[in-house]
């Protein structure tokens, strides 16, 4: 699923192209697209069409346009892209794609017509969804239905050191600190195990082994790494992960340690072990990484390291 860096490549793109247009129309095809707004398809159609949008926002791995009616009030379009949910800005009369679940007619300042935003997805998981906002560490608030999930290491709300308590405190896998969106959003597979490298740290390490030194230094370079995807467009396995002009990312190359089991490690030549945590995979130098004694892959702690 994108993480951070890539859901914010799209962000951009809705920032340049969309934010300031008028929705002139909306279009849902089925069902599905819609189906976490209770009221339908049809009522979150009426709410959003003729709605100015006013910015493009993103919490970790979520993404909402803040749309505004004629009276100023302002309310959030959550797009949920799942697996491979794809958010393109095109001409009106380019041909449809194959698996194009939405429309978004848009329309400048003036009231001239603008380019198309499309919502494609070809494995259905995504979505979109309609949300009130409320108060959450920034001027244009937070939408409520995500409101429990916690700022990200590129947001201003973001507090390292109270997230290093936090983690501190627990007593759980380093990496399963690192994927939980309530203590800190954004992180995913591909980056916890970059991270994770760079720190020279194991994933199996229980955080409460860990100094705060050591914590602080994971999620600096969970930052870092993420800092630098974003400068290459986000990491793309295959062409479902592109940004709104359909253009892939190319930070794939730069990885170290995800997706690169059997290679050489980039530090020692140890070869890179891929093993299973989390109903996923987690990817390591036995060598700069030395797994903590009598750890289960999965982040279950027996014995203390």
């Amino acid at each position: 699923m994108p993480e951070l860096p890539e859901v914010e490549v799209v962000r951009r793109g809705l920032a340049e192209h969309v934010v300031g247009r008028r929705l002139a129309d909306v279009s849902l095809r089925g069902t599905r697209v819609a189906r976490r707004h209770t009221p339908g398809p049809r009522d979150l159609e009426d709410r959003l069409r003729g709605r100015l949008v006013r910015s493009a926002e993103r919490r970790g791995k979520y993404l909402w346009l803040v749309v505004e009616d004629e009276g100023g009030d302002a309310d959030a379009l959550i797009l949920h892209l799942g697996m491979s949910g794809q958010l393109l800005v095109e001409e009106p009369d380019a041909p449809p794609e194959k698996h194009l679940h939405a429309t978004f007619d848009l329309v400048g300042p003036s009231g001239e017509p603008a380019r198309q935003l499309r919502f494609v997805d070809q494995r259905t998981f995504g979505g979109l969804a309609w949300s009130e906002l409320v108060a959450g560490g920034r001027a244009s608030g937070i939408p409520e239905s995500i409101a429990h999930i916690a700022p990200d290491p590129l947001e201003p709300a973001y507090d390292q050191a109270a997230v290093v308590r936090r983690a501190k405190a627990r007593q759980v896998a380093v990496k399963r600190a690192l994927l939980d969106q309530g203590l800190v959003s954004g992180i995913g597979n591909i980056y916890a195990d970059e991270a994770l490298w760079r720190a020279q740290v194991n994933g199996l390490r229980d955080t409460a082994s860990l100094t705060k030194p050591t914590l602080a230094r994971v999620l600096d370079h969970a930052a870092e790494v993420m800092r630098e995807a974003l400068e290459q467009g986000g990491t793309s396995f295959d062409a479902l992960y592109v940004n709104v002009n359909g253009a892939s990312g190319y930070f794939d190359r730069s990885l170290n340690a995800y997706g690169q089991q059997g290679r050489s490690c980039g530090r020692c030549g140890t070869p890179i072990r891929r093993e299973p945590f989390m109903n996923r995979s987690s990817h390591y130098c036995p060598r700069c990484q030395p797994r903590p004694r009598d750890r289960r892959a999965g982040g279950d702690p027996t014995v203390r390291s």
